[in-house]
């Protein structure tokens, strides 16, 4: 990487550091460290809530994941909106008015301390692998590219959120995340402006659209009820909006954002502003990866965008066999390339548009056969290259000095998200657990400073398992599989406690721990597409705390004949 990229990348890593130190170091009780002293305003609620879920993760993996399958994948947010309403309706008015630290507090009003603390606890379990993963994804993706070493990768981008996180807590996770999202808006709109000036002089930015939709790149809507399809609108409209509930309504890395507004008003100003954002916004990142791969229609690309398992199978005995299956891949880009051409400037499309897709198989078998030499050298290998697309055209196509400005982008994402779920996690330990099962009778001072021990600890457990982590099928899709095993049994939680209010803690708490063994049991077993285990879970701890309190009254009823 040349010095001025890495002038660039130190230089606005640094500023942001600095920055959330300098302006919320020294919280003086817990209310400040964990709500921010009630001082945020509802576009920085917004941003903050946008800039959580937004990890470095969306801008490694969406882009590849739009290069690889298309536009398909935002249907996932089509809930969201939806969501946003509910939440600010029911969710939000709740929260202001028992002035909770917490989401699982109101469970202990509801129900009891036991319900409060196992809910607390699911959180603790996912949030804490998810802070891991969000660290993981851009380490492992710069140390396979740049050559970093990937431990060193994981301390430096721990060590960085904790320092400010410690300091100034969800303060200091605001203010620094207004800068970390104009960080990242700055460089995708840099990277879409030069992917779409650097395609052939004759191919205009409509010629580029009607490329990708003859590559099949464009197809946005699936209106099918295939169950094997993860990705459909219907699973979006109805499994997303499950998810985007529990992810945005119970989750406390979320409801942290909006209890530190000023006013009820504000909060939910701010979940509306990110609501309606977040699609357009994750539209244009999956575009940004079809405007990349219309790119490689007319550049040339490796076989495998994994620098480190081309790097190991061109070493090994395989190499011959794997440079004739790149120039095989190259000679197929280049007869694609022609057939591009000729898509825009004709008007008997179909004809030409069944040819494109016939390369586009021959392609993907090329490709297929490129893994399999990969792992024939090392099964060890990752040959799914989905999060090294987007890294591959920063590093070789972008001049000097944006190069660095965009690895800011991937790890001012990867802070901004981390740094909200340690903060997060510390809140929900200090307030749900610490302070309610073990001490509530020390000073705020003492707990101020439990808030940051737990920050700190939780930092260190999220590098940890960053170290341990291991590459899955899309990094994107993991974090929501882990958020989706849980997210649908303590959404259901709450709903009992928001409108069935003849069910009791008992059966709430017997529910959600069967419910809980059974969504794990059908996760691993591959029963549904991991969209609808929200809907499912939801659907089922709610049924069965019913059908106990029912059986308790009627056991009741016939006692007392």
């Amino acid at each position: 990487m040349h010095t001025l990229d890495i002038i660039v990348l130190v230089a606005t890593l640094a500023f942001i550091v600095i920055f959330g130190y300098y302006k919320t170091r020294g919280s003086k009780n817990v209310n400040d460290f964990l709500k921010g002293g009630n001082e945020a305003r509802w576009w920085t609620v917004g941003l903050s809530v946008m800039a959580t879920q937004a990890s470095a993760i969306t801008f490694l993996s969406a882009p590849g994941q739009a290069f690889h399958s298309g536009m398909g994948f935002v249907q996932f947010y089509l809930g969201v909106p939806i969501a946003m309403v509910v939440i600010c309706m029911v969710f939000i008015p709740i929260y202001h008015r028992l002035k909770v630290y917490t989401a699982y507090e109101y469970l202990e009003t509801r129900f009891d301390l036991k319900t409060r603390t196992l809910t607390a606890f699911l959180f603790l379990i996912q949030r804490s692998l998810a802070a891991g993963i969000t660290i993981f994804a851009p380490s492992i993706i710069l140390s396979a590219v740049l050559g970093w070493d990937l431990l060193t990768l994981n301390i430096l981008i721990g060590s960085l959120v904790v320092i400010y996180t410690v300091s100034g807590g969800t303060k200091a996770v605001s203010v620094t995340q207004k800068q970390q999202m104009g960080v990242i808006f700055l460089g995708l709109i840099i990277a879409f402006t030069l992917i779409v000036s650097d395609l052939p002089q004759n191919i205009t930015f409509s010629n580029a659209l009607e490329i990708a939709a003859a590559n099949e790149k464009l197809n946005v809507l699936d209106f099918s009820f295939d169950w094997k399809n993860r990705y459909t609108f219907w699973s979006g409209l109805i499994g997303g909006t499950f998810l985007a509930l529990s992810y945005f309504g119970t989750d406390q890395s979320q409801v942290q954002r909006y209890l530190s507004a000023r006013s009820l008003k504000q909060s939910q100003m701010g979940l509306i502003f990110n609501g309606f954002l977040k699609v357009p916004m994750q539209f244009f990142i999956l575009l940004i990866g079809v405007m990349v791969f219309v790119f490689y229609q007319f550049n040339a690309s490796p076989l495998n965008f994994n620098p480190a398992a081309e790097e190991e199978v061109l070493k090994s005995e395989y190499s011959y066999e794997y440079q004739q299956l790149q120039q095989e891949l190259e000679s197929n880009r280049k007869e694609k390339a022609l057939l591009s051409y000729e898509l825009v400037n004709t008007q008997e499309k179909a004809p030409i548009q069944q040819q494109i897709q016939n390369f586009n198989k021959k392609e993907k078998k090329l490709r297929e056969q490129g893994a399999k030499l990969i792992k024939k050298t090392n099964k060890e290998l990752e040959t799914n290259d989905k999060d090294y697309v987007f890294i591959h055209f920063i590093l070789h196509n972008l001049p000097k000095g944006l190069i660095g400005l965009l690895l800011a982008v991937i790890l001012s994402a990867a802070m901004s998200s981390t740094a909200s779920e340690l903060n997060s996690l510390a809140s929900t330990t200090t307030m749900d657990l610490y302070k309610r099962n073990v001490s509530s009778e020390k000073n705020d001072k003492h707990f101020l400073n439990a808030s940051r021990l737990f920050t700190l600890m939780w930092g260190i457990f999220a590098v940890i398992i960053a170290c341990t982590a291991d590459l899955f099928d899309n990094l994107i899709q993991l974090v929501n599989i882990i958020g989706s095993i849980f997210y649908g049994n303590v959404l259901g939680i709450f709903l009992l406690a928001f409108f069935v209010k003849f069910v009791k803690s008992n059966s709430t708490f017997i529910a959600a721990i069967i419910t809980q063994i059974i969504v794990i049991i059908g996760w691993w077993f591959d029963w549904m597409p991991y969209l609808w285990l929200n809907m499912f879970g939801c659907a089922l701890v709610m049924s069965i705390a019913i059908l106990i309190e029912f059986s308790v009254n009627q056991k009741l009823e016939t006692s007392r004949e």
